[in-house]
């Protein structure tokens, strides 16, 4: 499959932005069924191009650390950024997929104290009440001396990483693998709080010999080349879980068509209001804190946050558009809902339309004007209103969503909730 990177970093992906959802009209009664296994394919389809993409990231960050440039390093970025599309469109199967869900945390969790993995600004501190490896700094010891315990660290391995050191004494901060670890080497921290500007690591931090800046290039390459191997490991992995036959899809497919509905609904109204709505930009907003952002150390947020509502539109739709244009589609929610109450399924559609248009108004504000840790800034109303606006189209997309589900005659669903949103104060305390 050849993709074309830039490509994929332009704002017209996948969906045309400002514009109505359309779907493909079923003239048949939609079998539930069929919606099960048209949701199972654009997961398949989903998790394959971010392995795709993962593996040009991969070859990138191989480049980087064989020929360490400004340019490699550049390179691996764009990467990096490209492989997040399809991925992020993938988060809306997170929530109701045990199987999605137990494995999520190996490839996506934040936010991580990135002084476990290397060097951080003074300003980071050296301590913290709880974390005892909050400024461990993997890349700079071959041992840690956590307790009573000692781990080796001599050799960065994909076992230290992912079974020693990720999240740590049950600490979810504690990410030592995933898209954020492979970020946060990539681009090091953003120190510009709600500043212009996002993370701005030198490519001699890779450099051999006497070029090396910030000391330990050799295992700070180490550290890169096997955090990108467990991702790539961890993508085929999910892939398989999806593929005919694969665990994900026959956990779905062998239950009942009504419980495989609820998963769909559940994912969507969890993902809307939880997840998204809640602790990825409500949260933030609240506390005017840039370290709340998704992709904080490459000022990616605002395309995390658009494409997981891309990822809505899909599943509800039922068509996924791959990153070489081929089209996954088939029955959907769209045509059982339509069929069920066509009001509720067009007012279903129209608040996809108005959560993507609220996201796409914030996604062209941070390409074009300020970053998204900007937008959630103190002392700046306007950019605070478009993040807002967003979080207030998730939240009226969920109360549609639970009429979903009563009219389809499902049990009622526990979405996913938030502090944020549902007990502001408690943020504060």
């Amino acid at each position: 499959m050849r993709v074309r990177i830039a490509s994929l970093l332009t704002a017209g992906l996948f969906v045309a932005a400002a514009q109505g959802v359309a779907i493909e009209a079923h003239s048949a009664e939609t079998d539930k069924r069929a919606i099960l296994t048209t949701y199972s394919d654009i997961a398949h389809a989903g998790y394959e191009d971010s392995l795709v993409l993962g593996r040009v990231l991969q070859e990138a960050v191989e480049a980087l650390v064989d020929s360490p440039s400004a340019a490699n390093l550049l390179k691996a970025r764009q990467a990096w950024l490209a492989s997040r599309v399809p991925y992020m469109q993938t988060e809306v199967y997170r929530f109701g997929n045990a199987i999605v869900d137990d494995w999520e945390g190996k490839v996506n969790a934040w936010p991580l104290d990135e002084g476990l993995i290397d060097y951080v600004d003074i300003s980071y501190g050296v301590t913290s009440e709880e974390n005892p490896v909050y400024a461990a700094n993997v890349i700079a010891n071959t041992s840690l001396k956590l307790g009573g315990e000692v781990i080796d660290t001599t050799k960065i391995t994909k076992e230290l990483l992912q079974v020693d050191l990720h999240e740590f004494g049950g600490i979810e901060a504690n990410v030592a693998t995933g898209y954020h670890a492979v970020e946060f080497l990539l681009w090091g921290q953003d120190l510009n709080g709600t500043g212009p500007g996002a993370g701005d690591r030198s490519w001699t931090d890779f450099a051999k010999g006497d070029a090396c800046t910030n000391g330990n290039c050799d295992r700070r390459a180490d550290y890169l080349i096997v955090v990108t191997e467990l991702l790539i490991e961890d993508l085929e992995w999910i892939t398989a879980q999806w593929a005919p036959g694969g665990a994900a899809r026959e956990d779905l497919l062998s239950g009942s068509a009504d419980n495989g509905l609820a998963v769909i609904l559940t994912g969507l109204g969890s993902l809307s209001y939880g997840e998204l709505a809640g602790e990825r930009m409500k949260l933030g907003l609240l506390l005017n804190d840039p370290e709340e952002e998704h992709d904080c150390f490459a000022d990616n947020t605002h395309n995390s946050h658009f494409y997981n509502v891309v990822g809505m539109l899909n599943v509800y739709s039922g068509t996924y558009t791959r990153i070489d244009g081929r089209k996954v589609m088939g029955p959907a929610l769209a045509h059982l809902v339509a069929e069920e109450d066509a009001a509720l399924n067009d007012e279903m559609l129209g608040m996809l339309t108005a959560t993507h248009n609220a996201m796409f108004d914030l996604k062209r504000r941070a390409e074009s004007l300020e970053s998204y840790d900007q937008m959630i800034g103190p002392d700046n109303p306007e950019g605070n209103a478009v993040v807002q606006m967003a979080i207030d189209a998730l939240t009226a997309q969920t109360k549609t969503i639970e009429q979903v589900v009563a009219t389809l005659g499902l049990a009622p669903i526990a979405f996913e909730g938030s502090d944020s949103l549902d007990n502001p104060e408690a943020v504060f305390q």
